[in-house]
């Protein structure tokens, strides 16, 4: 089975019903023999430009701005912990990875990459004092809304 294969399979699954997370689309593939990780799965969601929304995923046309990630960030964005180069950003269930597909879209150059489960971003900075500094950015972001 290829990446395309499985994108494939995806999109017909959220175009056809009501995907709310992650671990739902994963027991879908699996109906059809398609194992998928949650790492895996959140890379394909990224590159199908997929967002969580209250209906479940859907797809984000190419020009279409996705929510600008300080709005996002402001409603669902609860917590900012730090663990050496990495930061932890918890979310409202099931909207972790809306959350980072616009903190991606950001560009920031102090942002490696991240990584997207239900609730919970893994967000890699290049060191220890560029993540101290991300997290005081973002908890100044959560003082404001």
């Amino acid at each position: 089975m290829t990446k395309t294969y499985r994108q494939g399979q995806i999109l017909k699954l959220i175009r056809a019903r009501r995907i709310a997370t992650q671990d739902e689309l994963a027991q879908e593939l699996a109906k059809q023999g398609i194992a998928a990780t949650q790492v895996t799965l959140s890379r394909d969601i990224r590159d199908l430009r997929l967002v969580k929304t209250r209906e479940g995923y859907k797809e984000i046309e190419p020009e279409e701005a996705g929510p600008a990630f300080n709005l996002l960030a402001g409603e669902f964005l609860h917590d900012v912990l730090l663990a050496q180069n990495l930061v932890v950003l918890r979310t409202s269930p099931g909207h972790a990875n809306s959350v980072a597909v616009a903190l991606d879209s950001e560009n920031w150059p102090e942002v490696v990459g991240t990584i997207a489960g239900d609730d919970t971003i893994l967000l890699v900075a290049p060191d220890n004092p560029t993540a101290e500094a991300v997290q005081e950015k973002l908890l100044a972001m959560l003082e404001k809304s």
